[in-house]
């Protein structure tokens, strides 16, 4: 399905469909993955960009489970993390991938048909809307986006150059998903009016680090990009990038994106909110890190229906036993879901469980079966562009009322901040060049 910001869709039928992606392009195998056939049986060549940890997942883990899929190339900035990246897939599937630095080149391939985007959050869009442009379709991990801008312009380029996009927020393929989506479609709950989405986990302080000589083998001009020019330090490079804004989202984009997506999901709307409030602040970890180390956010949708976002990163605990997960309030009834695969239902006042669920799938790879399946039919995939869009403008929408420190009024059809350009100017950024977006694409 595919989620417009103007479509009105009644809520059990909502809910059914959005995760009907993967049955619809053909049978159904183990773990929900579609199976492939008939006359788009034809080999698909894939490249990974980016190979650090999700990158280096999609290649050694996730893709050759796909059927008539190869590995064509790995391609990263640091020589060694590609070099490890193509040894890990040779010893899954025999087969060396070339390994690239420059993702130019991988995009001018063209016998390449699809690529993975796992880069630092800056290069997702650039790199995406360039790959469409060349006629590539795109998996691309969360957030799509590293400003709200972008996701429009991820849409638009998917649109223009009928590109399949798949966005990385892969719970939408997971079982215990599917379920959860049965249970609310079936109105036990009944009306979902609130969702909370909570990520708690424990983090440690970034003390600053003296800058020094860019490593051997590292590109280090490309893993800028779009950013600006600065000298090298490893504070700003593998495993802590997203804690400074240049590079990433922190822990509302990081990881709280998948949550958010779910509490989404859960409420059933398919448009933008239109009043945001947000608090953040330090409480326990100083360092050089540039986002709150605790977050709070309301977002208010047209009809009255309320999406809470919490995240403690200062905290070694979860909430409800977890680390991540979501709420869902009905006025029947309400549900406690996880991504660590299980959920719990609570009817009426007695909160008398219903049902729990365990399962260890958390949508890999049934998430990459479900892009690969769509790269051969041209149906849309269950997390297409708008679907990564309308999440991660959460993540947007709820950085930039933190930011400014007052509550956002906005226009989900223009999308801009009522009468506020200092918000306005949060919810896009300037590109180095020659790494700009066009706008419109």
């Amino acid at each position: 399905m595919v989620e417009r910001p103007t479509q009105r869709v009644p809520r059990r039928t909502f809910l059914v469909r959005s995760l009907q992606g993967a049955a619809a392009v053909g049978a159904v195998g183990t773990l929900g993955r579609p199976v492939l056939g008939g006359a788009l049986n034809d080999e698909i060549s894939v490249a990974v960009i980016g190979t650090g940890g999700m990158g280096r997942a999609h290649a050694d883990r996730f893709l050759p489970t796909v059927p008539k899929t190869r590995l064509a190339t790995v391609c990263d900035v640091d020589d060694v993390q590609a070099d490890k990246a193509a040894g890990d897939a040779e010893k899954k599937t025999g087969h060396r991938p070339q390994t690239e630095n420059d993702f130019r080149r991988v995009l001018d391939d063209k016998s390449i048909q699809a690529v993975v985007v796992a880069t630092t959050h800056h290069w997702h869009a650039p790199i995406a809307i360039r790959a469409m442009q060349a006629g590539k379709d795109v998996y691309v991990e969360k957030p799509g986006s590293h400003c709200f801008r972008e996701g429009r312009l991820l849409v638009e380029a998917a649109r223009k150059y009928k590109r399949i996009v798949q966005h990385g927020t892969q719970m939408r393929s997971s079982d215990v998903t599917k379920r959860a989506a049965e249970i609310l479609a079936s109105g036990i709950l009944g009306e979902i009016r609130m969702t909370k989405a909570w990520n708690v986990q424990g983090h440690s302080e970034i003390p600053p680090v003296a800058d020094e000589p860019i490593p051997s083998g590292v590109n280090y001009d490309m893993w800028l990009g779009p950013a600006a020019k600065r000298p090298f330090n490893r504070n700003r490079f593998h495993g802590k990038w997203n804690w400074y804004r240049e590079y990433g989202n922190g822990d509302i984009g990081g990881d709280g994106i998948h949550d958010l997506d779910m509490a989404r999901f859960g409420l059933g709307v398919t448009t933008h909110p239109v009043r945001i409030t947000a608090h953040g602040s330090r409480v326990a970890l100083g360092g050089e890190r540039q986002f709150p180390d605790n977050m709070s956010v309301a977002y208010q949708y047209a009809d009255g229906r309320v999406l809470l976002y919490e995240d403690r990163g200062f905290a070694p605990y979860g909430l409800h036993g977890f680390d991540s997960g979501n709420a869902f309030y009905g006025t029947e009834g309400y549900m406690i879901f996880t991504r660590r695969g299980r959920f719990w239902v609570y009817m009426g006042r007695k909160e008398e469980k219903g049902e729990h669920m365990a399962s260890d799938n958390r949508g890999h790879p049934d998430h990459v079966h479900d892009f690969i399946a769509s790269v051969r039919s041209r149906k849309e995939p269950i997390a297409n562009a708008e679907v990564g869009h309308l999440s991660c403008g959460l993540v947007h929408l709820g950085e930039t009322a933190y930011r400014v420190g007052r509550v956002l009024h906005f226009d989900p059809d223009r999308e801009v901040v009522k009468d506020d350009p200092d918000a306005n100017a949060l919810l896009t950024k300037e590109y180095r060049a020659p790494w700009d977006i066009p706008d419109p694409v």
